[in-house]
């Protein structure tokens, strides 16, 4: 254990000097961190740690998401798909309705189309089970555990268009989580307002393209299959369009904002390869005919936003919205059909604000507590262990880098649990030096000579230390697979915290020992 191979001295250096390096940004006033990120190449070690909520001030909010509308809608799609399918067939039924968890329909002649039936109702939902009466009642029918499975799946679908939304406006390192089994907590910190988030959150911002209903235009009245809707671009006017959309917005993969000599702002929008082929084939069968753009920035509240004449064909998969937009109604606009529609409505049930003047506060007595606690810490091991215990004091602020590096490496997120998860890991940190010094005491107690005490007092040490530090990284890692918010920032902070105590520990401590003892050759040990 006193011979330490060459690699690993210089790989030990190595480490330390890149954790001061990344460690130090973060002991810059903001104005020079910021110059720094700006005029250094960007593999140059110039990112900070991120301050959570509760350390940097900002906005709490607790969205919950309409999940029941979402599933009553999926249902009554799987009875119209069901009626398009029998009659695809030519398959007989009657009584076809949708209920809250499926479909049922009777076959009028269940000895001939039973099979066939069977096939077309396990084609309407993958999640949910069909069974089929003697009788010639089919039904299509999802257990509680498929409806939990299709509500975690709109949930999911609703974060990730909420992180698409809340990522673009340019908010940073904000927290998007899920909590039970509709809700979903978003913290942005830094944002003293979150109007304009919530104003983001609020719109449905479903597009579509829909063909003109030529003859409802004609006779005034809406016919089947058709609707009237108001004109966005000439208010109190309203234009018949067909219900059916020709292409959905699910189709937009890309929306940026332009500026149109002639319209002014604009949106400017690209499909993708299936969505641009229908585009094509639409417009090539109705040259000469109107089409219309149809948004729906409220919840049915759908308005024509544009119904222009198709002169020629419109192949490519490109297009462009114009509306009488300003600049900020393009550029959310864009960013909205850019995210995708939500799936679900998302109502704000809780809001909360923490004042920058708070989270510095939390930051100041973050670090006095830290300040604190290394310092009782240090006059504990010195008075325990002497010079050995001022060498594992070298190592633990040697840890505290090491921390800070890694946190800003991996720009996690620092909050306040963080911080006293690390004042934890202060004391784990010296806890593998006691139980080297103690083993060293113990064979010089039993007559060994300096050396032979501390290569024993390491080696027989070292189990025992990577067990106890094991089992407290297992504990971490539960805490963040299983908690949320605090508890995961806290579970971060500790895993890191023992990763780095362990090097400290084990390899900074042991080459500080090992150089003092070749320089000095100690006769005997004051431990």
């Amino acid at each position: 254990m006193l011979n330490i191979e060459k690699w690993k001295v210089i790989l030990t250096i190595l480490i330390c000097v890149l954790g001061i390096a990344y460690a130090i940004p973060n002991l810059l006033p903001k104005e020079q961190q910021e110059a720094m990120e700006k005029s250094l190449p960007s593999w140059f070690p110039t990112k900070t740690v991120n301050l959570g909520l509760d350390l940097r001030g900002g906005s709490h909010l607790l969205l919950e998401a309409d999940l029941k509308p979402v599933i009553t809608k999926r249902m009554e799609a799987m009875e119209a798909e069901a009626r398009k399918q029998l009659r695809k067939e030519g398959i007989g039924y009657t009584d076809l309705q949708s209920s809250d968890n499926g479909v049922s329909f009777k076959l009028t002649k269940p000895q001939e189309d039973t099979d066939a039936a069977r096939k077309i109702a396990r084609g309407l939902e993958q999640l949910a089970a069909v069974a089929v009466t003697p009788e010639g009642v089919v039904s299509v029918n999802m257990d509680e555990v498929a409806i939990r499975d299709l509500t975690s799946q709109i949930l999911n679908q609703s974060i990730e268009i909420v992180r698409r939304r809340v990522d673009e406006t340019g908010t940073r390192e904000p927290i998007i989580q899920r909590q039970g089994s509709d809700r979903i907590v978003l913290q942005l910190p830094g944002i003293d307002d979150p109007q304009h988030i919530k104003e983001l959150l609020g719109v449905t911002a479903k597009m579509s393209f829909h063909l003109v209903d030529e003859d409802a235009i004609t006779t005034g009245k809406a016919g089947a299959g058709s609707r009237k809707l108001p004109m966005s671009e000439h208010p109190g006017q309203s234009i018949f369009i067909k219900t059916q959309a020709v292409i959905d917005g699910e189709r937009l993969v890309d929306a940026q904002p332009q500026i149109d000599r002639m319209s002014g702002a604009a949106v400017s929008f690209r499909l993708d390869s299936i969505g641009g082929k229908q585009f094509c084939d639409v417009s090539r069968a109705n040259v000469g005919k109107p089409f219309a753009i149809v948004l729906e920035l409220e919840k049915n509240k759908p308005t024509v936003i544009s119904a222009p004449v198709i002169r020629e064909p419109i192949c490519g998969g490109n297009g462009q919205i114009s509306g009488g937009f300003d600049v900020k109604q393009a550029t959310d606009l864009a960013l909205l059909l850019r995210s995708g529609a939500l799936p679900a409505e998302l109502t704000i049930v809780e809001e909360r604000s923490v004042g920058p003047s708070l989270g510095s506060d939390s930051v100041a007595s973050g670090k006095i507590a830290s300040g604190v606690a290394f310092v009782a810490v240090a006059f504990l091991m010195m008075a325990s262990y002497g010079l050995f215990g001022f060498f594992a004091v070298i190592a633990l602020g040697f840890n505290l880098v090491l921390i800070f590096a890694l946190l800003s490496m991996l720009q996690a997120t620092l909050t306040l649990p963080g911080i006293a998860a690390i004042i934890l890991t202060m004391g784990i940190g010296v806890d593998a030096n006691v139980l080297v010094y103690e083993r060293i005491r113990e064979e010089i107690r039993h007559g060994r000579s300096v050396l032979s005490s501390v290569d024993t007092g390491y080696r027989q040490a070292l189990r025992t230390i990577f067990d106890s530090n094991l089992t407290t990284l297992i504990v971490a890692i539960i805490l963040f697979s299983f908690g949320s918010g605090p508890v995961k920032g806290f579970a971060v902070a500790m895993s890191i915290g023992i990763v780095t105590s362990l090097f400290a520990s084990i390899m900074v401590t042991r080459l500080i020992v090992i150089a003092w003892l070749r320089k000095t050759k100690p006769a005997t040990l004051h431990l």
